[in-house]
């Protein structure tokens, strides 16, 4: 790990060299995203970012993008705030397709998957989920591996739990048509 000074601009933020560390700015301080051997990813939760990757590219192939553990530069509490979801989906209304940057989302994307790790709690995910949708993000789904379950977080409503054949569906993502199972049926974790 290495040794960080305690605020950050957001541009020194960003100007920090990568490492073997990821690490989120939270209130001007750069945080470890994965805080301790219990909440690094593990099994299921790689299994799981690897099975929602391939699911969600098939369907938004040459008209979004579907990214893994990405910064994103969004606002929270009136200041800077630099998460990395798991996985991001974006659409080219929001982000063209013409933009190749090796950096941080610049915009919120739509939506926002995050997968809870051991040493994670719902309530933890849950706090993050709101974060995500006061900075425009439009819908944040968590992923809970244990319950098998993903929880959806809407700007307008309250959230939803969807277990094994019950359907994703959203009209915010047109054609997407998947279940949990079929997510921990492709994570090979059913």
């Amino acid at each position: 790990m290495i040794k960080l000074k305690t605020q950050f601009t957001l541009e020194e933020f960003l100007a920090l060299p990568e490492g073997d560390i990821i690490y989120e700015l939270i209130d001007k301080e750069a945080v470890p995203k994965f805080k301790n051997d219990e909440m690094s990813p593990k099994f299921f939760h790689s299994s799981i970012t690897g099975a929602l990757f391939l699911l969600l590219s098939v369907w938004a192939q040459g008209k979004e993008r579907v990214v893994i553990e990405s910064a994103i530069k969004l606002t929270r509490n009136q200041q800077d705030w630099v998460p990395v979801a798991d996985l991001t989906y974006v659409s080219y209304s929001r982000l063209s397709a013409d933009w190749l940057q090796d950096e941080a989302c610049p915009v919120a994307p739509e939506l926002v998957i995050e997968i809870i790790s051991p040493g994670q709690t719902f309530g933890e995910m849950t706090e993050k989920a709101t974060d995500y949708l006061k900075a425009d993000v439009q819908r944040v789904w968590v992923i809970d591996t244990r319950a098998k379950t993903v929880t959806i977080f809407y700007p307008d409503t309250l959230p939803q739990t969807k277990r094994s054949t019950d359907s994703l569906e959203d009209p915010l993502f047109e054609g997407l048509q998947i279940t949990p199972q079929q997510i921990f049926q492709q994570a090979r974790i059913l």
